[in-house]
């Protein structure tokens, strides 16, 4: 499974991080030209590398880490999103309800995303924890995974695993990923709730 972030700021680092960490490759790519990000990403790791969005978009599962704003213009750039899963860690804090039509902010963006199948993740922590060592003394790191295609939702819990993060199934967008929606200007209860699980 190959794997891009689109979105080079605070959250889509820390991810990069997590991938450098276990030796997995990941490309990054932004607004900015790859040989911009160049620099940061060999910073990080050699795993990491900056490409252009067209290239990074040739993945199998694309990180979505760009200001929710900005999600209509990723999904413009490919005509269709056929056989790729987006999992989306951006949050919506101060977007008013009614611009998303009522709906989780994850499943107003995956009306964007042609054909894709949409998990939520990785949004609920700051980044400076995502960036952090997930695997501590007391077990590994929770992220929460929510999407309303049930077979999106194996695929990302494994590449969590692979991480090191613990990966906690939330059922359907409406239902427990609201708890890691932000709605207006109120988080959901599970944001910013660094958890952890000991393995089994």
């Amino acid at each position: 499974m190959s794997c891009s972030i689109i979105g080079f700021g605070k959250i889509g680092q820390a991810l990069a991080h997590a991938f450098a960490r276990k030796n997995i490759e990941v490309t990054v790519a932004s607004r900015r030209p790859p040989e911009a990000l160049a620099p940061q990403a060999r910073a990080i790791g050699p795993e990491v590398v900056a490409k252009s969005l067209q290239e990074a978009l040739a993945a199998d599962t694309i990180i979505l880490a760009v200001p929710f704003a900005e999600h209509r213009e990723v999904a413009n750039a490919l005509p269709n999103w056929e056989g790729k899963t987006i999992i989306d860690a951006t949050n919506t804090f101060g977007v008013p309800p009614e611009e998303l039509d009522g709906l989780p902010s994850s499943a107003f963006a995956a009306k964007a995303f042609t054909g894709a199948k949409l998990v939520k993740g990785f949004n609920h922590l700051v980044a400076a924890t995502l960036a952090a060592d997930p695997i501590v003394e007391v077990g590994h790191r929770v992220v929460f995974l929510s999407a309303d295609d049930e077979d999106a939702v194996a695929p990302v819990a494994a590449l969590a695993r692979q991480l090191g993060f613990a990966p906690v199934k939330l059922g359907k967008l409406n239902e427990g990923g609201a708890l890691v929606h932000a709605r207006g200007r109120v988080w959901g209860q599970l944001i910013f709730q660094d958890l952890f699980k000991k393995e089994q």
